[in-house]
C-alpha cells in the first residue's frame, strides 16, 4: 500500500507523545508499504531531521509554521468556533502542499494524526482517511475542570472544552476514527453517537524497554516520567509531593522521589530538595526506569493511556497510578499496576510495595505479560495495517 502520514509535529526524535507514536508505527510498516510524510516544522531544528526521516519515508515534506504565526492564528480566531488547538495549526500553505501531494500520488490510505489536523482531510471524501486521536479531548478538558485553577484559566478552559466538544463531530467525516483506550472510545460513542470508532492502543518499543532485567532488591526510589511542561504532569508531581509523598515518608523516611522529564517548568524545578530530584531531559529512559523501585503516576486529569505506565510495565517495574488512563489498560488493579485515587490509599499501596520484594516482583512480572500481548508496537502496527487495508477496500 501507499500510505500518507499527515502529522502535526515532526516525528523525530521519538522521545515522547505524538512524535513517538508516528515514528514507531512507520518504522514497523517500512519495507512492506510505501510511506510518505507531510508534517509541520515549528523551528529550524525540526528541519534538520529530514535525513533521518527519509530512512523510513520515501518522501518527507515540511510546512514551516513558526510558533509566532500559530499564536497569531489563535489571536485572530478568538471569535471563531473552532478550538484554539485546531486554529494553532491552521495554514493555507499546508492546504496547498496537501493538495499538491494528493494530485501527484494516489494513496491507498491517509493517516491523519490528531484532532488538530482533522480539518485538512475532513471534506476530501474521495480519499481513504483515518483520523487517529491520542485521546478524547473533550474528556480531557472535562476532567481538567475538576482541578482548582485561577479565574482566567478556568474561563479559558471552559470555553475550550465547549469548543472541543462541539468540534469532535468531525470524527464522523472520516472513514475510521481511532482512539487509544476503550474508556475514550466508549465516552465518544456515548457523547457523540460516533459509530466509526476503533481502538489503536499506544505502544511500547520492546527493544528499548526490555523486560526481565530489573533488580527487585532495591526499595528506596520512586519515579515519575514525562514532559514536565505538560499541564497534567506538572499538576501530578506538585500534588504528589504535597499530598502523598509526606504520607509515604512517615513509613519510609529514606525514600527518594525522582521527577525525570524534559523542559521542567519553574513550578516543577522548585520541588527539588534533599529527597526530591528533578533531572530534566533523560536520554536513556530505560536505565532510569531500572533505577526505580516503584513508578508513580498520580494524574488528576487527562485521557487516553499514559506512556509512563506502559513503559514501566514493559520493564517489569510495579506502578501505582490514578484512574486517569487506567481504564484503557484493560487490566485489574495489581496486574502490573495498582489504581488508587485517594491520597492515603495511594500512599499505602506504595508503602506495601516498598516493603515487599516479592510483591514488587509479582506485580512487575504480571505487567510485562500484559504489555507483551497487548501493547508491543509490533502488535499495534498490525492493527493499523488492518485498518488501512479496510479503508482502502483491500481487506
Amino acid at each position: 500500500m501507499k500510505i500518507l502520514f499527515l502529522a502535526n509535529r515532526v516525528p523525530y526524535p521519538p522521545y515522547r507523545g505524538d512524535k513517538l507514536k508516528i515514528f514507531n508505527l512507520a518504522k514497523r510498516l517500512l519495507g512492506k508499504h510505501e510511506l510518505y510524510l507531510l508534517t509541520f516544522a515549528q523551528n529550524e531544528e525540526d528541519l534538520t531531521y529530514k535525513t533521518e526521516l527519509e530512512k523510513i519515508f520515501k518522501e518527507v515534506h515540511f510546512v514551516y509554521l513558526p510558533k509566532w504565526k500559530s499564536a497569531l492564528n489563535c489571536i485572530s480566531g478568538i471569535w471563531d468556533t473552532a478550538p484554539l488547538q485546531v486554529l494553532y495549526f491552521k495554514s493555507g500553505v499546508m492546504k496547498r502542499e496537501l493538495d499538491h501531494l494528493l494530485g501527484m500520488h494516489k494513496f491507498d490510505a491517509i493517516h491523519v494524526q490528531h484532532l488538530r489536523m482533522s480539518p485538512y482531510l475532513s471534506e476530501k471524501k474521495n480519499h481513504a482517511r483515518i483520523l487517529d486521536l491520542p485521546d478524547a479531548f473533550s474528556l480531557y478538558w472535562e476532567r481538567r475542570k475538576t482541578v482548582k485553577r485561577g479565574l482566567l484559566t478556568t474561563i479559558f478552559e471552559n470555553i475550550e472544552q465547549k469548543r472541543v466538544l462541539a468540534y469532535e463531530q468531525i470524527l464522523k467525516e472520516y472513514n475510521l476514527s481511532l482512539v487509544c483506550s476503550r474508556e475514550d472510545l466508549e465516552y465518544l460513542q456515548k457523547t457523540h453517537g460516533v459509530n466509526n470508532l476503533r481502538l489503536l492502543p499506544n505502544g511500547v518499543d520492546m527493544t528499548t524497554f526490555t523486560a526481565g532485567n530489573h533488580d527487585y532488591s532495591h526499595n528506596k526510589t520512586l519515579l515519575f516520567t514525562g514532559n514536565m511542561d505538560y499541564a497534567p504532569n506538572v499538576d501530578a508531581v506538585v500534588y504528589f509531593t504535597a499530598s502523598i509523598l509526606p504520607l509515604i515518608r512517615q513509613h519510609c523516611p529514606d525514600v527518594q522521589f525522582i521527577i525525570a522529564g524534559q523542559r521542567p517548568v519553574p513550578k516543577v524545578a522548585e520541588l527539588a530538595n534533599d529527597h526530591v530530584k528533578v533531572t530534566g531531559f533523560i536520554k536513556d529512559l530505560a536505565a532510569m526506569y531500572n533505577s526505580a523501585s516503584v513508578v508513580v503516576a498520580p494524574l488528576r486529569f487527562g485521557a487516553g493511556t499514559q506512556n509512563k505506565v506502559l513503559e514501566a510495565m514493559a520493564m517489569g517495574i510495579p506502578v501505582v497510578c490514578s484512574n486517569i488512563g487506567f481504564g484503557g489498560l484493560g487490566i485489574t488493579s495489581g496486574e502490573g499496576a495498582f489504581m488508587q485515587t485517594d491520597p492515603q490509599a495511594f500512599a499505602n499501596t506504595v508503602i506495601d510495595l516498598l516493603s515487599s520484594e516479592s510483591m514488587r516482583k509479582q506485580t512487575g512480572e504480571a505487567g510485562m505479560q500484559v504489555i507483551k500481548t497487548k501493547f508491543d508496537w509490533d502488535v499495534v502496527t498490525q492493527m493499523l495495517e488492518r485498518y488501512c487495508k479496510e479503508v482502502a477496500g483491500l481487506s
